[in-house]
């Protein structure tokens, strides 16, 4: 497999140099070169659009198979396929730095990696060795001492059969093949175990520790909800409030003036902008008073926000941020913003429960949104308000009993609990820090990747053991067959050629086993979702 991965990529960049493309190895190409890309051809390494737009097949790295938009500004990975237009990238990164080469020297570190199961593999082994070799010693003897004539050749043949048979190369290959496929599996399914002992950890977790930010919800905040009162024009209203808030650096403000944008009306410009801390922001928009802010504020102007107490007890409920919109001092609209749940985690969560998993979310955010989020997914339980280090503090409280905990997060806040829990998941489209103190990483940034995980790694285990069972339980059954216990009542006795042909079906047998991995079937599709299906959607109006 990382032969596969490392021949993903050209052997050749198309470099403009003094105005034209030419066509270079790709060990000359340096950090800071434009390359142009034809549609069909592959991405030579990784870099960032300058020119052009197209869709690119990213499936080599996402396990999606939708070919993903690229315009000026994104960003580009090596050995992807450019699928229909052309452009140009300035590169970024080359060699050893890209990321197709840091995956396929992960992917070998996890395929050289001894599991926890091998120790006894080779406690087993240690005692096994010895015990053939008396056996084979044994066998000798008694046909040297008791044996037909020539005894001296029955004794030779027959103690050579017995170390033939009993070789022990079907043990050594149980698991690493049974590795290096599952591991391989992993890599075409966008699930990467940077540590090969996760492969095995991973099938005994008991418990699935969530991040909320960036892993269950999109990680930035949009506009989810705007309804406006009788009387009020719904596109008007959110101009207005986007001429407002086009003046504010907070979050919530860029994610009001986003939707407003999309939405089309042109925005306004705004006088006399003001923020008032702790409550909310006014300004001028063509000779109107614009108000927006919490409850608190509209209570301040003494605006009644009774006629849409329901509505934002609703919004509260389902973990939405409640904002208000004054016009002239009339109640304009009530305004929810919200950080919204990624389109694949309800049916991760549910594969998740499938799977025997309890489920729990570690955030920092309020009780109240993240109970209504834990609800609205089915999360068994919710540890909420809590800092980077109090993170720690939960998985060590959900480890009492001896459960093993693995933690799936994104974000550099997350580090220290991907580091600390039994196996630590990152989600691809985080943070260099988060993907470097993890043990497996989702490639495709999807939480669906877990279920996925976590079924690869039980179905390699379980492949492992019959791998295991069949070697040893091949071997022992023909030691004494080899050894001569059936010529008293048969005459049968078994060829060191025949014992050497029985022995080599073994190997064959437990690297075909091995092999059946390949055909392994996630629980959740892959491409059920894809980057585009995480866009926002566009805001509906309610009047």
């Amino acid at each position: 497999m990382a032969q596969f991965l490392g021949g993903r990529s050209p052997k050749t960049a198309r470099v403009l140099r003094d105005g034209s493309a030419v066509e270079v190895p790709l060990e000359e190409v340096t950090v800071g070169d434009l390359v142009l890309v034809r549609p069909g051809e592959k991405v030579a390494v990784d870099g960032e659009l300058t020119e052009g737009s197209s869709f690119v097949d990213e499936s080599m790295i996402t396990g999606e198979p939708m070919p993903v938009s690229k315009a000026a500004g994104d960003a580009v990975v090596g050995g992807t396929i450019n699928k229909t237009g052309s452009f140009t990238f300035r590169t970024t990164k080359v060699g050893s730095d890209t990321v197709l080469a840091q995956i396929v020297q992960m992917v070998e570190r996890a395929q050289a990696a001894k599991l926890p199961i091998q120790a006894l593999v080779d406690k087993v082994t240690a005692w096994f060795v010895p015990a053939v070799m008396g056996i084979a010693l044994a066998t000798f003897l008694v046909w040297l001492g008791f044996g037909p004539a020539p005894a001296l050749t029955f004794a030779l043949v027959n103690a050579v059969a017995v170390l033939i048979i009993a070789c022990p190369c079907a043990m050594g290959l149980a698991t690493p093949t049974s590795i290096m496929v599952g591991t391989g599996r992993g890599a075409e399914m966008g699930v990467l175990f940077r540590k090969g002992e996760a492969l095995q950890t991973l099938r005994d977790s008991q418990v699935i520790a969530l991040d909320k930010t960036g892993t269950l919800t999109k990680g930035r905040p949009e506009l989810t909800d705007f309804v406006t009162m009788d009387g009020f024009e719904r596109d008007k209203v959110l101009a207005l409030v986007a001429a407002v808030e086009a003046h504010s650096e907070h979050p919530i403000a860029e994610a009001i003036v986003e939707a407003a944008q999309r939405a089309g009306p042109e925005i306004p410009k705004a006088e006399g902008f003001e923020a008032i801390p702790g409550f909310g922001v006014r300004a001028k928009v063509g000779g109107e008073a614009v108000e927006v802010g919490a409850d608190r504020h509209m209570t301040k102007l003494g605006i009644d926000t009774a006629p849409v107490a329901e509505t934002a007890v609703r919004l509260g409920d389902e973990g939405k941020s409640p904002l208000y919109a004054a016009v002239n001092g009339k109640l304009a609209a009530i305004i929810a913003v919200a950080d919204p749940i990624k389109q694949s985690t309800p049916e991760a969560i549910e594969a998740l429960h499938r799977l025997g998993l309890k489920i729990t979310m570690i955030t920092g955010d309020n009780v109240r949104t993240a109970g209504a989020i834990a609800k609205m997914l089915g999360i068994d339980e919710v540890v909420a308000e809590v800092l980077p280090d109090g993170k720690v503090d939960a998985l060590h409280q959900l480890r009492q009993g001896g459960l093993k905990v693995a933690f799936v997060g994104d974000g550099i806040n997350d580090a220290p609990a991907l580091a600390e829990a039994d196996v630590g998941i990152a989600i691809g489209t985080g943070t260099d820090v988060a993907i470097e103190s993890a043990d497996v990483v989702l490639m495709s940034g999807e939480l669906t990747g877990v279920p996925n995980a976590i079924a690869l790694s039980r179905s390699t285990l379980r492949n492992i053991k019959q791998n295991l069972f069949w070697a040893f339980a091949y071997n022992t059954a023909l030691i004494p067959v080899a050894a001569g216990v059936l010529f008293p009542a048969f005459g049968l006795l078994l060829s060191p050629m025949l014992a050497a042909a029985a022995m080599a079906l073994s190997s064959v047998f437990v690297v075909t086993n091995a092999l059946r991995l390949k055909t392994f079937r996630p629980p959740v599709a892959i491409g059920s979702y894809t980057a585009s299906s995480n866009a926002t959607e566009p805001l509906q109006a309610i009047s």
